[in-house]
Protein backbone atom coordinates (compact mmCIF):
# COMPACT_ATOMS: atom_id res chain seq x y z
CA UNK A 1 0.00 0.00 0.00
CA UNK A 2 1.33 3.56 -0.86
CA UNK A 3 0.25 6.50 0.11
CA UNK A 4 0.04 9.58 -2.24
CA UNK A 5 -0.21 13.22 -1.16
CA UNK A 6 -1.24 16.00 -3.36
CA UNK A 7 -0.41 19.40 -1.88
CA UNK A 8 0.10 23.07 -3.18
CA UNK A 9 2.24 25.85 -1.37
CA UNK A 10 -0.89 28.61 -1.61
CA UNK A 11 -4.60 28.02 -2.13
CA UNK A 12 -6.57 28.24 -5.49
CA UNK A 13 -3.87 26.27 -7.42
CA UNK A 14 -6.30 23.59 -8.48
CA UNK A 15 -5.26 21.12 -6.43
CA UNK A 16 -8.42 19.90 -5.32
CA UNK A 17 -9.61 19.98 -8.76
CA UNK A 18 -6.38 17.73 -9.94
CA UNK A 19 -7.30 14.95 -7.15
CA UNK A 20 -10.75 15.01 -7.92
CA UNK A 21 -9.79 14.21 -11.61
CA UNK A 22 -7.17 11.68 -10.81
CA UNK A 23 -9.55 9.56 -8.28
CA UNK A 24 -11.81 9.45 -11.60
CA UNK A 25 -8.94 7.41 -13.28
CA UNK A 26 -7.50 5.70 -9.92
CA UNK A 27 -8.70 1.94 -9.18
CA UNK A 28 -8.05 0.06 -5.69
CA UNK A 29 -8.04 3.42 -3.90
CA UNK A 30 -8.84 4.98 -0.94
CA UNK A 31 -9.35 8.70 -0.93
CA UNK A 32 -8.79 10.88 2.83
CA UNK A 33 -9.44 14.65 2.39
CA UNK A 34 -6.43 16.34 4.63
CA UNK A 35 -7.96 19.85 4.12
CA UNK A 36 -9.77 19.84 7.05
CA UNK A 37 -9.78 23.28 7.75
CA UNK A 38 -11.43 23.99 4.29
CA UNK A 39 -12.52 20.48 3.70
CA UNK A 40 -14.09 20.73 0.03
CA UNK A 41 -13.49 17.64 -2.15
CA UNK A 42 -17.21 15.87 -0.77
CA UNK A 43 -18.37 18.86 -3.31
CA UNK A 44 -17.11 17.12 -6.11
CA UNK A 45 -17.36 13.05 -4.74
CA UNK A 46 -20.74 13.92 -2.80
CA UNK A 47 -20.39 11.11 -0.95
CA UNK A 48 -23.20 9.04 1.65
CA UNK A 49 -21.83 9.29 4.82
CA UNK A 50 -21.71 6.08 6.51
CA UNK A 51 -19.94 7.04 9.91
CA UNK A 52 -19.80 10.25 12.04
CA UNK A 53 -17.29 10.92 14.84
CA UNK A 54 -16.69 13.65 17.28
CA UNK A 55 -13.12 15.27 17.45
CA UNK A 56 -11.93 16.86 20.56
CA UNK A 57 -9.28 19.97 19.59
CA UNK A 58 -8.94 20.72 23.04
CA UNK A 59 -10.40 22.40 25.82
CA UNK A 60 -11.65 25.78 27.35
CA UNK A 61 -12.10 27.09 31.05
CA UNK A 62 -14.58 28.48 32.32
CA UNK A 63 -15.07 29.96 36.31
CA UNK A 64 -17.91 29.29 38.18
CA UNK A 65 -18.85 32.82 39.82
CA UNK A 66 -21.00 31.17 42.51
CA UNK A 67 -17.75 29.83 44.66
CA UNK A 68 -14.87 31.94 42.56
CA UNK A 69 -13.63 33.73 46.26
CA UNK A 70 -11.24 36.43 43.45
CA UNK A 71 -8.31 35.26 44.83
CA UNK A 72 -6.39 36.19 41.53
CA UNK A 73 -4.13 33.14 41.82
CA UNK A 74 -5.05 31.85 38.19
CA UNK A 75 -4.69 35.43 36.50
CA UNK A 76 -0.64 35.29 38.43
CA UNK A 77 0.06 32.01 37.01
CA UNK A 78 -1.84 32.26 33.43
CA UNK A 79 1.28 32.06 30.99
CA UNK A 80 -1.28 33.27 28.06
CA UNK A 81 -2.67 35.77 30.05
CA UNK A 82 -6.30 34.62 29.40
CA UNK A 83 -7.85 35.53 32.93
CA UNK A 84 -8.66 39.21 34.10
CA UNK A 85 -10.49 41.25 36.29
CA UNK A 86 -13.64 42.46 34.80
CA UNK A 87 -15.01 46.30 35.56
CA UNK A 88 -16.44 44.67 38.23
CA UNK A 89 -13.48 43.13 39.76
CA UNK A 90 -14.76 39.98 39.11
CA UNK A 91 -12.28 37.30 37.24
CA UNK A 92 -13.41 35.82 33.81
CA UNK A 93 -11.85 34.23 31.12
CA UNK A 94 -10.99 35.50 27.62
CA UNK A 95 -12.07 31.95 25.29
CA UNK A 96 -9.90 33.42 22.47
CA UNK A 97 -6.55 33.47 24.46
CA UNK A 98 -6.95 30.53 26.87
CA UNK A 99 -4.80 27.67 25.47
CA UNK A 100 -6.37 24.90 27.68
CA UNK A 101 -3.79 23.68 29.09
CA UNK A 102 -6.07 23.59 32.73
CA UNK A 103 -2.97 25.03 35.13
CA UNK A 104 -5.40 27.40 36.58
CA UNK A 105 -8.33 24.21 36.95
CA UNK A 106 -5.52 22.29 38.72
CA UNK A 107 -4.16 25.54 41.23
CA UNK A 108 -7.52 26.99 42.05
CA UNK A 109 -8.30 26.83 45.97
CA UNK A 110 -11.93 26.92 45.48
CA UNK A 111 -12.35 24.66 42.43
CA UNK A 112 -13.90 27.40 40.98
CA UNK A 113 -12.93 26.67 37.27
CA UNK A 114 -13.58 23.98 34.97
CA UNK A 115 -13.04 22.64 31.57
CA UNK A 116 -14.47 21.63 29.04
CA UNK A 117 -13.51 19.69 25.85
CA UNK A 118 -14.13 21.55 21.82
CA UNK A 119 -16.44 19.14 20.30
CA UNK A 120 -17.60 21.40 17.47
CA UNK A 121 -15.52 19.24 15.00
CA UNK A 122 -16.54 15.91 13.05
CA UNK A 123 -15.13 13.30 10.98
CA UNK A 124 -16.51 11.33 8.63
CA UNK A 125 -16.08 7.75 6.75
CA UNK A 126 -18.62 7.86 3.40
CA UNK A 127 -18.96 6.32 0.24
CA UNK A 128 -19.08 7.60 -3.14
CA UNK A 129 -18.69 6.65 -6.81
CA UNK A 130 -15.22 6.88 -6.55
CA UNK A 131 -14.70 4.71 -3.45
CA UNK A 132 -14.40 5.32 0.39
CA UNK A 133 -13.52 8.70 1.71
CA UNK A 134 -11.90 9.86 4.97
CA UNK A 135 -12.84 13.59 5.13
CA UNK A 136 -13.48 16.22 8.07
CA UNK A 137 -15.15 19.28 9.18
CA UNK A 138 -13.51 21.69 11.58
CA UNK A 139 -15.62 24.82 13.52
CA UNK A 140 -15.13 28.18 12.83
CA UNK A 141 -11.69 28.89 15.04
CA UNK A 142 -10.65 25.55 16.41
CA UNK A 143 -7.48 24.76 16.88
CA UNK A 144 -5.30 21.33 16.31
CA UNK A 145 -6.03 20.80 12.83
CA UNK A 146 -2.69 18.70 12.60
CA UNK A 147 -4.06 16.38 15.23
CA UNK A 148 -7.11 15.90 12.94
CA UNK A 149 -5.63 15.39 9.93
CA UNK A 150 -3.61 12.71 12.08
CA UNK A 151 -6.84 10.95 12.69
CA UNK A 152 -8.68 10.72 9.34
CA UNK A 153 -4.97 9.88 7.82
CA UNK A 154 -5.28 6.43 10.92
CA UNK A 155 -8.75 5.54 9.14
CA UNK A 156 -7.74 5.57 5.87
CA UNK A 157 -4.97 3.16 6.40
CA UNK A 158 -6.85 1.23 8.57
CA UNK A 159 -9.54 1.15 5.76
CA UNK A 160 -6.87 0.28 3.00
CA UNK A 161 -5.76 -2.36 5.13
CA UNK A 162 -9.07 -4.15 5.76
CA UNK A 163 -9.99 -4.12 2.19
CA UNK A 164 -6.25 -4.54 0.48
CA UNK A 165 -6.12 -1.25 -1.28
CA UNK A 166 -3.11 -0.45 -3.08
CA UNK A 167 -3.19 3.59 -2.44
CA UNK A 168 -4.41 6.19 -0.04
CA UNK A 169 -4.70 9.64 -2.43
CA UNK A 170 -4.73 12.43 0.30
CA UNK A 171 -5.81 16.05 -0.85
CA UNK A 172 -3.45 17.62 0.93
CA UNK A 173 -4.10 21.03 2.59
CA UNK A 174 -2.25 23.97 0.84
CA UNK A 175 0.31 25.96 2.88
CA UNK A 176 3.29 24.62 5.49
CA UNK A 177 1.70 25.11 8.73
CA UNK A 178 0.55 22.13 11.05
CA UNK A 179 -2.23 20.48 8.83
CA UNK A 180 0.56 20.03 6.03
CA UNK A 181 3.35 18.79 8.09
CA UNK A 182 0.78 15.71 9.51
CA UNK A 183 -0.16 15.86 5.25
CA UNK A 184 3.40 15.23 4.69
CA UNK A 185 5.10 12.78 7.39
CA UNK A 186 4.70 8.93 6.56
CA UNK A 187 3.44 9.88 2.90
CA UNK A 188 4.88 7.80 0.40
CA UNK A 189 5.03 9.84 -2.71
CA UNK A 190 4.00 14.00 -2.60
CA UNK A 191 2.33 15.52 -6.15
CA UNK A 192 2.95 19.42 -5.85
CA UNK A 193 0.55 21.64 -8.10
CA UNK A 194 2.10 25.17 -8.82
CA UNK A 195 0.05 27.81 -10.40
CA UNK A 196 2.18 30.02 -12.90
CA UNK A 197 2.27 33.23 -10.59
CA UNK A 198 4.72 34.88 -8.52
CA UNK A 199 3.18 34.20 -5.31
CA UNK A 200 2.76 30.56 -6.73
CA UNK A 201 6.62 30.20 -7.00
CA UNK A 202 7.28 31.53 -4.16
CA UNK A 203 5.20 29.45 -1.89
CA UNK A 204 6.05 26.36 -4.25
CA UNK A 205 9.69 27.03 -3.00
CA UNK A 206 9.02 26.73 1.05
CA UNK A 207 6.59 23.82 0.13
CA UNK A 208 9.86 22.71 -1.22
CA UNK A 209 11.71 23.07 1.79
CA UNK A 210 9.36 21.56 3.75
CA UNK A 211 9.30 18.24 1.57
CA UNK A 212 13.26 18.37 1.58
CA UNK A 213 12.97 18.04 5.36
CA UNK A 214 10.80 14.73 5.19
CA UNK A 215 12.60 13.25 2.23
CA UNK A 216 9.64 12.44 0.37
CA UNK A 217 9.84 11.28 -3.13
CA UNK A 218 8.28 14.91 -4.90
CA UNK A 219 6.48 15.21 -8.68
CA UNK A 220 5.13 18.30 -10.43
CA UNK A 221 2.58 19.56 -12.49
CA UNK A 222 1.89 23.18 -13.72
CA UNK A 223 -1.69 23.84 -13.20
CA UNK A 224 -2.75 26.62 -16.47
CA UNK A 225 0.55 27.22 -17.58
CA UNK A 226 -0.07 29.16 -20.52
CA UNK A 227 -1.89 32.07 -18.59
CA UNK A 228 1.55 32.93 -18.10
CA UNK A 229 4.24 31.07 -19.66
CA UNK A 230 7.12 33.51 -18.54
CA UNK A 231 6.56 32.14 -14.77
CA UNK A 232 5.94 28.71 -15.61
CA UNK A 233 9.55 28.58 -17.62
CA UNK A 234 10.58 30.11 -14.08
CA UNK A 235 8.88 27.27 -12.30
CA UNK A 236 10.37 24.13 -14.56
CA UNK A 237 13.76 25.95 -13.92
CA UNK A 238 12.96 25.53 -10.36
CA UNK A 239 11.89 22.15 -10.54
CA UNK A 240 14.99 21.10 -12.71
CA UNK A 241 17.66 22.76 -9.87
CA UNK A 242 15.79 20.87 -6.87
CA UNK A 243 15.62 17.69 -9.79
CA UNK A 244 11.82 17.49 -8.98
CA UNK A 245 10.08 15.69 -12.26
CA UNK A 246 7.62 17.44 -13.87
CA UNK A 247 4.50 15.50 -15.21
CA UNK A 248 2.62 17.61 -16.78
CA UNK A 249 2.05 21.24 -17.86
CA UNK A 250 -2.09 21.57 -17.80
CA UNK A 251 -3.61 23.83 -19.98
CA UNK A 252 -6.30 26.77 -19.00
CA UNK A 253 -9.69 25.16 -20.08
CA UNK A 254 -13.29 26.48 -19.74
CA UNK A 255 -13.97 22.65 -19.67
CA UNK A 256 -12.68 22.23 -16.11
CA UNK A 257 -14.68 25.14 -14.69
CA UNK A 258 -17.78 23.79 -16.49
CA UNK A 259 -16.97 20.46 -15.11
CA UNK A 260 -16.44 22.01 -11.04
CA UNK A 261 -20.17 23.64 -11.64
CA UNK A 262 -21.82 20.71 -12.57
CA UNK A 263 -20.16 18.69 -9.55
CA UNK A 264 -17.97 16.64 -12.11
CA UNK A 265 -14.43 16.34 -12.80
CA UNK A 266 -13.24 16.69 -16.18
CA UNK A 267 -12.86 13.62 -16.77
CA UNK A 268 -16.49 12.75 -16.01
CA UNK A 269 -17.61 15.98 -18.07
CA UNK A 270 -15.24 14.84 -21.29
CA UNK A 271 -13.08 11.97 -21.22
CA UNK A 272 -11.18 12.90 -24.91
CA UNK A 273 -10.50 16.20 -23.08
CA UNK A 274 -6.75 17.06 -23.49
CA UNK A 275 -6.63 17.58 -20.27
CA UNK A 276 -7.86 14.13 -19.37
CA UNK A 277 -5.50 12.63 -21.49
CA UNK A 278 -2.70 14.31 -19.48
CA UNK A 279 -4.50 13.56 -15.71
CA UNK A 280 -4.68 9.63 -17.31
CA UNK A 281 -0.86 9.87 -17.76
CA UNK A 282 -0.14 11.97 -14.29
CA UNK A 283 -1.97 8.86 -12.91
CA UNK A 284 0.30 6.57 -14.79
CA UNK A 285 3.52 8.23 -13.99
CA UNK A 286 2.94 8.18 -10.35
CA UNK A 287 1.75 4.56 -9.74
CA UNK A 288 4.72 3.83 -11.95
Amino acid sequence: MKEITVVSGKGGTGKTTVTAALASVAENVIFCDNDVDAADLHLIFQPKIIETHKFSSGCKAFINKDICTNCGLCTEHCRFNAIHYNESRQLEINPFQCEGCRLCERICPAKAIFSRENTNNFWFVSDSRFGDLVHAEMGPGEENSGKLVTQVRKKAKEIAKQKQLNFILNDGPPGVGCAAISSLSGTNVVLMVIEPTKSGLHDAKRLVELIESFGIETFAVINKYDINTEISDLIEDFLSEKKIPLLARIPFDKEMVESMIQGKTIIEYNSDSEISVLIKEIWSKLIA
